[in-house]
């Protein structure tokens, strides 16, 4: 059994380095926690679809799913506490001092060097997620129709998972 200061530590470190939020915690998490058995493969897939179709900030859904596999209730307290902490931390720290170097040339750079380096921590997970899945023929033109449709046309989301779920629900009721 993970003990809850591992958990603590293991989540700190993941709200401390991970930029943009919860998409690119997903390499991290899987590579801290996958990679060190305390999560399967499958387990960690089934954390992330839950976090991504639950209410709420992503990062958090995720710690919080991933807290209570590890140690239940306490676990999930813990992870959320320590994933949260960090990034809370540096942004007052950013907010108290940020209007008197918010216009030095030198931040202007570091922030646009940032951000493909988000882009990529964005990027990543989806590739590793796109593998595990082993997705077919049909699932690619959904999503490829979908990147469309969202992208290019500015079609809702919404519309596009309800969409998605009626014809899924109306082919499994014609198949069965």
């Amino acid at each position: 059994m993970v003990s809850l200061w591992k958990i603590f530590l293991i989540f700190a470190k993941i709200g401390a380095f991970t930029i943009g939020g919860g998409i690119p915690m997903i390499a991290a998490i899987k590579s801290e926690l996958v990679e060190r058995k305390w999560l399967k493969d499958e387990d960690f897939l089934d954390i992330i679809t839950l976090a991504q179709t639950a209410p709420g900030l992503f990062a958090v859904n995720i710690s919080i799913l991933t807290g209570h596999k590890l140690r239940g209730t306490k676990g999930s307290v813990v992870a959320t506490v320590a994933s949260c902490l960090p990034p809370f931390l540096i942004i007052l720290l950013v907010a108290m001092f940020f209007t008197s170097f918010k216009d030095n040339e030198y931040v202007i750079r570091a922030f646009k060097g940032i951000r493909p380096v988000v882009v990529a921590l964005i990027g990543v997970p989806m590739i590793d997620m796109i593998k595990a899945t082993k997705m077919r023929w049909w699932s690619w033109v959904i999503v490829i129709s979908s990147m469309v449709l969202v992208c290019f046309l500015k079609f809702s989301p919404i519309y596009i998972i309800v969409c998605v779920i009626v014809c899924s629900l109306t082919i499994s009721y014609l198949k069965h």
